[in-house]
């Protein structure tokens, strides 16, 4: 084949491949929906609640290892797992330490992976790493802002120094995903500050309730871990190309 089939069967390819990933994803989205239909206010804590929300987050996890295989299972899929494991836990308030643990260990998860030859290195300009500069400054800035509140919390002796830590995790991976230079990688990791700290703000009463606070902190939630996913398949699609492309 010449250059332009060449081109032209690549473009088939990909569009082919997204596609099944797409379909691929309609699980996802149906028991998103699912939980956003049957979730009230006044909804208890129980067995069903946790699997209920957690099972997008696994669904995603079953789509990264389909697609990617083994190689992301201390990766992306590990990270989705203790996502559902931080999901089930926070059903019940009195867990909550426990779930923010779980949520550190797939932030670790994830920030390894970005680190990972799958994901080739950004160039290192000076907006990156103004952008990193500023990734850290609202992260310190969050934490000095909230550091009163967690005070007033029950277990505040335990609470205090664990999320500086959770904050510190989530802030290098959010920076690890800007170096990766993949947008859905990057929004996702984006979507995940926005939706821990939309949850801190509520959790730890810094402000009044919102009326669609869950529906914020939930949304932006799943939305950052679809596009992490979905970076994640890509990443690996991008790498198997252009080894391809070497071979050729």
């Amino acid at each position: 084949m010449d250059i332009l089939e060449t081109d032209a069967y690549d473009r088939r390819q990909r569009r082919n491949t997204s596609c099944a990933l797409f379909f691929s994803l309609l699980p996802f989205f149906l028991s998103s929906a699912l939980y956003f239909y049957l979730w009230t206010p006044d909804v208890p804590s129980s067995i069903t609640n946790a699997g209920v929300k957690s099972a997008p987050t696994l669904l995603l996890a079953a789509v990264v290892l389909s697609w990617n295989g083994g190689q992301s299972v201390l990766g992306v899929v590990g990270g989705l797992v203790f996502s559902a494991v931080g999901d089930c836990c926070l059903v019940w308030p009195e867990l909550f330490l426990h779930g923010m643990g779980a949520f550190a260990v797939a932030h670790l998860l994830y920030s390894l992976t970005f680190l990972s030859s799958r994901y080739a290195a950004y160039s290192s300009s000076s907006w990156i790493r103004f952008l990193y500069l500023i990734l850290f400054l609202v992260g310190g800035a969050f934490y000095i802002y909230i550091y009163p509140f967690l005070q007033k919390a029950p277990n505040s002796d335990l609470l205090v120094p664990a999320v500086g830590v959770y904050i510190l995790l989530i802030t290098v991976m959010g920076t690890l995903a800007i170096r990766t230079g993949h947008t859905p990688t990057l929004l996702g990791s984006l979507a995940f500050m926005v939706s821990d700290m939309s949850l801190a703000l509520q959790v730890f009463k810094v402000m009044a309730p919102m009326e669609h606070g869950h529906l914020l902190v939930m949304v932006t939630y799943y939305l950052a871990q679809l596009l992490i996913a979905v970076g994640d398949v890509k990443a690996v699609e991008s790498k198997d190309d252009f080894a391809k492309w070497k071979r050729s």
